[in-house]
């Protein structure tokens, strides 16, 4: 084997590590080893933001994993992308912008988690932040972090916020602002009409101009090193070797929502029954790892249109698109600046609640089982998902590899008040699509046109709900007997571990999860820097 010893070892390249890897490694007293399985995350094809959302189906840079069977889709199998690169799933995904609601992380102090309540957090939001548009208490100015308004120009923004005021709703510039609830257009993770993942924000600019900082790409974690309780290193393969890296201080572990929990669990750490039944040898029974797991359901609506600023394949479509990327190339911008959900809203399914708790997605194309079904015609689709879900699943195991893709039940739609909830949500958005507006460019609708009663909708719901793409918490943060770390997001029971990601959120947020988890990094940094 061959061993190196650093500060602290990062497993995982995504959002949160990617953080942790720039932000540790600014002390040049510190030295800071990240190990990611994939690859660099710096091609053009992750620069060019319409070139790789997480909804198209493909490999590339992605784990494109399945889920078991779900009860609540009737026996499906549901679809869920992660990142495999430098950037994580920040590399793949449509880029949008969103915090969540004030209470989201209320909730979380609430729960017995001091420090994380909405007003401890937001410095960090603002820390990461660098927005181009937005220059107010709510939004940070000269952070890695680049978030800006969409260069797409397409007036199509325009028909569907005319819908929005046709059917009722309030209209909004600001999903991250004083009030989340209304109608609007996403702000995007980008600069100057590009992807700027975390990879490109925290660490790609410190790669090879800091010495103390050493970033192993294509190095698969197999692994945790153990002395007693204490984990004092990672084993990983690369490059057809095993190689230890040792941590002085910390191993930390940010390989995300699937892979954090199976790295515990295969080097012994979770339910204790569970990893003796896979023959994994139990170091520390810690029965909430893997558990807890939570995910976004999903329904997508989808229109053909007549329209060439909806994407699309035809004669027309084709000649827009060869003059579209002259002017990719020649401005950064255009329609190859999108990011498809180029629009979006925050309801509530009743006017009493005190957080919107559906929220949609606007895209400029028509989508089917998350591109993996091709609809040639132009068209819009949009996404209502339930925010708060109450269905709880897990991530097990398969065995005692960390090559094998891990078990995922996202349990979807099993708790019946998460059904009735995106019933509503449905409701809420058909008013919005039959508004004049839009309803006046389609001329089919693929999916809801034989949708009329509230059992009509159950059974297009269990027919094609799906993820959008926002797991987290199989390693939540908390104090009771099933929490995996404690609020300072140490691992209960052992020392020199920590667990940093969207892995370790009691619950879900109201809105994408992209941003919360790095403001959960850097709000990490500050623990870690903590400790003397």
């Amino acid at each position: 084997m061959i061993n190196s010893e650093h500060d602290y070892v990062v497993v995982g390249g995504g959002s949160a590590g990617c953080v942790l890897a720039g932000r540790l490694s600014e002390d040049p007293g510190t030295s800071v080893t990240l190990l990611e399985a994939g690859g660099t995350g710096d091609s053009q094809l992750v620069k060019a933001p319409v070139g790789v959302v997480a909804m198209l189906p493909t490999s590339i840079n992605n784990y494109a994993f399945e889920t078991v069977p779900q009860v609540g889709l009737g026996g499906r199998r549901g679809y869920q992308p992660r990142g495999k690169a430098l950037g994580g799933s920040s590399a793949i995904n449509a880029m949008v912008y969103i915090r969540g609601h004030r209470s989201d992380y209320d909730h979380w102090a609430a729960l017995g988690n001091p420090g994380w309540s909405y007003d401890e957090l937001m410095p960090y939001f603002l820390r990461s932040e660098d927005n181009a548009n937005f220059k107010d208490e709510y939004h940070g100015q000269g952070g890695p972090l680049p978030v800006a308004n969409l260069r797409t120009g397409n007036p199509f923004h325009r028909t569907y916020l005319d819908a929005a005021r046709q059917a009722g709703f309030s209209v909004t510039r600001d999903f991250n602002g004083a009030e989340q609830e209304g109608i609007g257009i996403y702000q995007v993770t980008q600069r100057n009409g590009e992807r700027w993942s975390a990879a490109r924000s925290y660490l790609h600019p410190h790669i090879g101009n800091r010495p103390n900082l050493r970033v192993v790409t294509g190095s698969q974690a197999t692994r945790i090193l153990f002395e007693g309780r204490r984990a004092v290193g990672v084993v990983c393969t690369h490059a057809g070797q095993e190689k230890i890296y040792r941590a002085r201080k910390e191993v930390i572990l940010s390989a995300g929502v699937f892979h954090t929990p199976q790295l515990l669990m295969v080097s012994g750490v979770g339910p204790a029954q569970h990893l003796s039944e896979v023959g994994v040898k139990v170091l520390h029974d810690l029965p909430g790892v893997g558990q807890n797991l939570q995910d976004h359901p999903d329904f997508v609506f989808g229109y053909a249109a007549k329209s060439l600023d909806l994407m699309g394949i035809s004669l027309g479509g084709s000649v827009r698109m060869t003059r579209e990327i002259a002017r990719y190339l020649r401005s950064r911008q255009g329609m190859l600046t999108s990011n498809f959900a180029e629009g979006g809203g925050f309801l509530k399914t009743d006017p009493s609640l005190s957080a919107p708790d559906v929220q949609l997605h606007f895209l400029i194309s028509l989508v089917d089982d998350h591109a993996r079904k091709l609809r040639t015609a132009h068209g819009y689709s949009c996404h209502v998902c339930v925010l708060r879900p109450k269905s709880r699943g897990q991530v097990t195991l398969k065995g005692p590899d960390m090559r094998q893709a891990p078990e995922i039940d996202p349990a979807f739609l099993q708790h019946e008040d998460d059904l009735e909830t995106l019933v509503k949500g449905f409701k809420l958005t058909r008013r919005l699509m039959d508004a004049p507006a839009l309803a006046s460019l389609r001329h089919k609708d693929l999916f809801t046109a034989d949708v009329r009663t509230d059992d009509d909708i159950r059974r297009v719901l269990r027919a094609r709900v799906d993820t959008v793409y926002h797991p987290v918490g199989t390693c939540r943060m908390g104090v009771d007997p099933m929490a995996v770390v404690d609020p300072q997001l140490r691992v209960h029971g052992l020392d020199g571990l920590r667990v940093v990601d969207g892995s370790i959120m009691p619950t879900l947020v109201g809105g994408n999860t992209n941003a919360a988890t790095i403001a959960i990094a850097e709000k990490a940094v500050d623990l870690i820097r903590s400790v003397r």
